[in-house]
């Protein structure tokens, strides 16, 4: 008889819904559930949080999801996989165990999956070229605050080898949530690189959650999707031949057919032959999508083959301020006095010989997504002005906001709802290192004791 397991998504970004995941707990006949929470700059975030509370660092709404989902274990003990560990996944498995007691779960054995940090390593990586820009590292100077490789699943596997429930990590590879449990369930070496692809594609289609199912695809009147405010998230089967099968429970809004599987294999696909993860190159060039009854949809044909031996890196770093300043017009010659703010905020800088590393003017509605190149002759009726400029101090950073504001009573008629902005800035880059250097470790809470 041919074995198979059921792995649903629970969230496919750091503030998603918690409903739909607990429907899933709950009707959906789960072996595992992933919560795939972390993004570049998120983590560089956590690292910056982290390093003013070092208790802190991890997903802020974890502690919101566990209390949710605590209850529901009771009568469907799925284990979980996620990565909101972020930062420091040892505090975050600290945290869970405590809601898991208060809960009446203390047998609960949650594992940690820490070694994904290797700011200490970069000083030997100095003259490293960053993948976005051609810089080197040094060029950054002391503005790092983290540098986190994607690491792979092998851990995941050991944890729940060794009687894991749950799992938390910092950045594993978005896949690796799923390929984890599909490697430990079959028995599977990491050097079976065949079989790694096929996991790999099976984490790739649910790692965004609602996505595959409907979400981010909508255009209306030519893409509908029902009810996407009860939008249901995916549940994925994983058969011991490598086939797939996607679907999501009934009653449920969205939609879930060849189309949307399409969308989500192509979302972040550079290459489709050459997928990098740390554990494998999935290719996805022979796969088939094929819609089933029910709204249910198969996946064959993803392949693999043997990794780089290379772990990317996303360094995040301090790059600054940026200051906003916003305000509305509304009515007739909107447009017209939205653009002589403009120009007056432009002159007003160089009276006060503002000097910033980059300016945006943006007509909210006219030209702040493409510029000037769609504009038409009619005229809108009301136009939000957005401000904004990049500066090396906040105090710099901050003029801009002052400028816009000052508008109210120095600018054109009928300017309304002003507000200004400021925050400091993490950029993300990408380096390549060695696997070698790395070494993710489990660190185990719970479990009576454990």
């Amino acid at each position: 008889m041919m074995k198979s397991i059921r792995i649903g998504s629970g969230a496919g970004y750091a503030g998603d819904r918690i409903e739909p995941a607990i429907d899933i707990i709950k009707y959906g006949d789960l072996d595992y559930i992933i919560f795939e929470c972390l993004a570049e700059r998120t983590i560089a975030l956590a690292q910056k949080e982290k390093l003013e509370n070092p208790d802190k660092g991890y997903n802020n709404l974890l502690e919101y999801r566990m209390e949710k989902i605590m209850p529901v274990l009771q009568a469907h003990p799925v284990k979980i996989i996620t990565n909101m560990g972020a930062a420091n996944p040892t505090s975050a498995a600290e945290k869970i165990y405590e809601i898991a007691k208060k809960h009446d779960l203390p047998h609960l054995k949650i594992a940690a999956i820490e070694g994904d940090n290797v700011l200490k390593n970069l000083p030997d990586y100095q003259n490293e070229t960053i993948l976005e820009n051609g810089n080197t590292v040094q060029m950054l100077g002391d503005s790092i605050i983290s540098a986190n490789a994607y690491i792979g699943a092998k851990q995941i596997t050991e944890a729940l080898a060794s009687g894991a429930d749950i799992i938390v990590t910092g950045r594993v590879a978005d896949p690796s949530l799923v390929t984890g449990p599909i490697m430990y369930e079959f028995g599977k070496s990491y050097d079976d690189y065949d079989f790694l692809g096929k996991s790999i594609v099976a984490g790739h289609l649910i790692e965004c959650s609602g996505q595959v199912t409907g979400g981010y695809f909508a255009v209306p009147g030519k893409k509908d999707v029902p009810e996407l405010w009860n939008l249901g998230f995916p549940i994925l089967t994983f058969k011991d031949n490598g086939d797939i099968e996607l679907e999501k429970l009934p009653g449920t809004g969205g939609i879930l057919n060849t189309a949307t599987v399409k969308e989500q294999l192509l979302y972040e696909i550079q290459d489709p032959a050459n997928y990098l993860t740390p554990d494998v190159i999935a290719d996805f060039t022979k796969i088939t999508v094929h819609q089933m009854e029910n709204e249910r949809v198969s996946v064959r044909g993803a392949t693999g083959k043997k990794p780089t031996g290379k772990y990317k890196v996303s360094i995040g770093f301090l790059d600054g301020w940026i200051g906003e300043g916003e305000i509305s017009y509304g009515g007739r010659s909107a447009l017209e006095r939205a653009k002589l703010s403009s120009e007056i905020v432009k002159k007003r800088m160089e009276i006060l010989q503002l000097k910033f590393k980059e300016v945006r003017f943006d007509l909210i509605g006219v030209n702040s997504l493409f510029g000037n190149a769609l504009l038409n002759e009619n005229e809108p009726i009301e136009i939000r002005l957005r401000i904004s400029a990049i500066a090396n101090t906040e105090a710099e950073a901050a003029k801009i906001g002052q400028e816009v504001e000052t508008l109210y009573t120095n600018g054109p008629a009928g300017g309304g709802g002003a507000r200004s902005y400021l925050r400091k800035i993490v950029a993300i880059n990408s380096i390549l290192i060695s696997a070698e250097v790395i070494s993710p470790r489990i660190i185990w809470r719970g479990g009576n004791g454990v």
